[in-house]
């Protein structure tokens, strides 16, 4: 997609943190049907509640839908956690969401200020 195309919140290091995690969560082929099943919601509900946060004005509405990627987040890390202790996600696919969970977690903590 050709940047002039795209709105300024999708230009944003969160935006394309969060979309990266969303897709890798996508890509992971976590091998527990219900675990696979929470983690890309969670992860896909982190990355939707961030776009609808990031263009609003109003400091209660962003907070409100920074505060539901955040929790997200947190399920998205929870379910990979999980499926990586019960061996149903390579150890090292694991490590890299985690690692890009915790990149999302700083800027979702940033963001409201």
């Amino acid at each position: 997609m050709n940047d002039d195309n795209l709105l300024p919140f999708q230009r944003l290091d969160a935006y394309k943190v969060a979309k990266e995690l969303a897709k890798r969560v996508h890509e992971a082929s976590i091998r527990d049907s219900e675990l696979r099943d929470q983690a890309t919601r969670a992860s896909k509900s982190a990355f939707l509640g961030l776009c609808e946060g990031l263009p609003s004005d109003a400091a209660g509405i962003r907070r409100r839908h920074f505060d539901i990627a955040n929790n997200s987040l947190h399920e998205v890390v929870g379910a990979i956690d999980l499926a990586d202790a019960i061996g149903v996600l390579d150890s090292e696919v694991a490590r890299d969401v985690l690692a890009l969970a915790t990149r999302l977690k700083r800027m979702l903590r940033a963001l409201p200020r």
